[in-house]
């Protein structure tokens, strides 16, 4: 059976994620709280921050940055785009 929830950035009822995506308390948060159509989104986002400023996933900078802007993408809307980010044409 598909769990379903209400997603706090679509504010609608769509499907859960399979299981908590990040560990700890903010992983717990976006399970309970946020879509599977919403973390894809999140994954989209993160995939250009990453390209965008270079980051690697081995800095504990890059890592901290990315677990910022994540939360913010999801719960809050703050997350921006990179400053002159022109999205590839396809």
């Amino acid at each position: 059976m598909t769990r379903m929830v209400h997603c706090i950035l679509l504010d609608k009822e769509l499907e859960g994620l399979e299981r908590p995506p990040w560990p700890g308390g903010l992983g717990q948060r976006i399970y309970e709280q946020v879509s599977r159509q919403a973390w894809q989104q999140w994954l989209q986002h993160q995939t250009m921050l990453i390209n965008e400023y270079r980051l690697s996933a081995l800095d504990p900078k890059a890592r901290k940055f990315l677990m910022q802007e994540m939360e913010k993408f999801l719960f809050t809307g703050e997350s921006q785009r990179p400053e002159g980010y022109v999205p590839p044409q396809t």
